[in-house]
């Protein structure tokens, strides 16, 4: 018997395929970047939030920051004065996404903002770690 279950098991992994597919549950949301004269328009800012569970005035006001600008959003796009890149602004994106979303111990997107007096804690539902990213 003990002959019959390591030949099933040898075929079973004979059968198996050779590089098996991870796929991650969680991806930066690709920006939609637009630039119309001296403005540039990112059209699924709304979706981008969303996505990344972020407050929209959280993340409007750190890529207003990175990018030394003004600008405003208007329920559905981001609007910055001044011509940036596609790529620059998915870079910054990716940044905050980094920063404020991804937990630094588990490496996880299910985290949230809390804020405890003037700081801003990063806290983790996966492994429950709480780590501070300053004042928010």
């Amino acid at each position: 018997m003990e002959k019959d279950y390591k030949s099933m098991l040898d075929r079973a992994y004979d059968e198996l395929p050779e590089v098996l597919e991870t796929a991650d549950r969680f991806t930066v949301p690709r920006a939609d970047v637009r630039s119309q004269r001296r403005k540039t328009y990112i059209m699924n800012f709304r979706f981008i939030a969303k996505e990344l569970q972020r407050d929209p005035q959280h993340l409007m006001k750190f890529l207003l920051n990175e990018t030394a600008t003004r600008g405003n959003f208007d329920g559905t796009r981001a609007m910055f004065q001044g011509r940036f890149t596609r790529d620059s602004i998915r870079n910054l994106i990716e940044i905050y996404t980094n920063k404020y979303v991804i937990c630094p111990v588990c490496g996880r997107p299910d985290t949230h903002v809390i804020r405890d007096k003037r700081l801003s804690f990063l806290q983790c539902d996966a492994c429950g770690a709480r780590s501070s990213i300053g004042k928010k």
